[in-house]
């Protein structure tokens, strides 16, 4: 009788499983690392915009303070989006942590994909913080829950 195949070993179906040796050391401590500095140059970001838009404020005789709360959320998510979509895949945090993000199939992450990772991740930091750290702590690809849901992986750039 022939073998049908049921004793080999299926190929792997995304592009994790062909990782290179290395690609996912130390991903979750330059992960912390990339996200502060991020949160650093997004803060600064946003205290330009409002500085500038308190004076504006003034001659539109406090029409624009309105957009003072929404600010924060949308220049993340346009941080983020434009950075992670961009040629090199990764925010100005992640660059320095030597991070870059694909798709699951090792393909570039498009803007609307990196904006809903970065959606996922503000709301996860503030519904579900203990699950998500779970998850990336029992995967073996090292993805937290926003980034599977979405289908990325974060790797190495080396």
């Amino acid at each position: 009788m022939t073998d049908s195949g049921q004793n080999q070993a299926a190929a792997p179906l995304y592009w994790p499983a062909r990782l290179p040796y290395g690609a996912l050391a130390g991903v979750r401590t330059r992960r912390i690392f990339a996200l502060l500095i991020d949160l650093i140059v997004i803060g600064l970001v946003f205290c330009a915009l409002v500085m500038v838009m308190l004076v504006l404020g003034v001659v539109t005789f406090g029409l624009t303070w309105l957009l003072i709360p929404p600010l924060f959320p949308i220049i993340a998510l346009v941080y983020n989006g434009l950075s992670i979509s961009g040629w090199r895949m990764a925010t100005p945090g992640m660059r320095a942590m030597d991070l870059e993000m694909r798709t699951s199939e090792g393909g570039r992450v498009s803007f609307l994909i990196a904006a809903a990772h970065a959606v996922l991740f503000y709301l996860s930091w503030t519904i579900l913080t203990p699950l998500v750290l779970l998850v990336s702590l029992i995967s073996n690809e090292k993805r937290c829950l926003h980034d599977i849901a979405v289908g990325v992986v974060v790797t190495r750039r080396a």
